[in-house]
């Protein structure tokens, strides 16, 4: 008997429609378990379903509605917070069952390192894709203490998968100096400080399948203080809005995350607010792509 997802009891906002008649479906992963400086992203995903209901539905930024959306929330994954190999299956087996049902998997950590698993999963379809990586972290190192399977090596072990030419970074501005230097050397495109040359990049990959993962300490800590590894000189909310429509408008994306919110660090809620109108705008963003 064919499995079949059910809707989770509280959506995102405006996620309500039935599996079957869904393009995207919305998966959260709440990991943390291999945070290297303040824990607390486990939270994340619950926190964004939660609070979405303080936004409308409809987006003025693109004249867009997620009630005209076909949109299935299917909640969080019970994760092994003692194993990050079991965890990793364990989003790849989500993310196979919406891929093999010919939907789009829209992943909410968590950590960065969830994206490992969706991606493995994306990459066993699609080995020609690309990576679109927003952030201000490198996550460029091939082990930290120890440990390839961190987030801090995240990006390095898409690496492993892709090879040279097909990993595109935005927004860097913390890293080891090792990390930039091996960037440099042609085995990532990395673009420091801002989403400069991200027009050219997307405009070179084509159609070219795209694996896009956003992680929202991009942001400048003055306007999303609530993530685990704040970094000062980020991008601002308009910035991020646009290269994301950029991304979306242009690419053929085939699987997506949205991840590192942390809120126990923000109690004021703005970060999960600003984190809850990005997924909105990401996802309303999706509405005209081809998957």
């Amino acid at each position: 008997m064919k499995h079949m997802l059910e809707r989770n009891i509280e959506n995102f906002i405006g996620c309500d429609a039935a599996y079957d008649d869904a393009s995207i479906v919305l998966f959260g992963a709440p990991y943390d378990s291999t945070t290297s400086y303040r824990p607390g992203t486990r939270f994340g995903s619950r926190a964004i379903r939660s609070e979405s209901f303080g936004l409308e539905t409809y987006s003025p930024y693109q004249d867009r509605d997620l009630c005209d959306m076909k949109v299935f929330d299917s909640g969080d994954l019970e994760l092994s917070m003692g194993s990050s190999a079991i965890t990793l299956g364990l989003i790849a087996e989500r993310c196979a069952t919406i891929l093999d049902d010919g939907k789009l998997p829209f992943m909410i950590g968590g950590e960065h390192l969830v994206t490992l698993g969706a991606f493995r999963e994306v990459f066993r379809r699609y080995p020609d894709v690309h990576v679109i990586h927003f952030d201000a972290h490198t996550d460029l190192r091939d082990e930290y203490l120890g440990v390839e399977l961190s987030h801090a090596c995240v990006i390095r072990r898409c690496h492993d998968l892709t090879g040279d030419g097909r990993i595109h970074q935005f927004g860097i501005r913390s890293g080891d100096r090792s990390e930039f230097r091996w960037a440099d050397e042609g085995h990532t495109e990395l673009h420091r400080f801002d989403f400069s040359g991200l027009k050219e990049c997307v405009a070179a990959i084509g159609d070219s399948p795209v694996y896009f993962t956003i992680d929202l300490d991009v942001l400048d800590p003055s306007i999303f203080p609530g993530t685990g590894t704040p970094e000062a000189g980020g991008v601002g909310f308009r910035e991020l809005l646009d290269a994301i429509f950029t991304v979306c408008g242009s690419c053929r994306i085939v699987g997506c995350d949205v991840n590192e919110l942390c809120p126990p660090y923000d109690q004021s809620g703005v970060s999960t607010a600003v984190a809850c109108k990005v997924v909105r705008e990401f996802l309303l963003s999706l509405g005209n792509t081809e998957h």
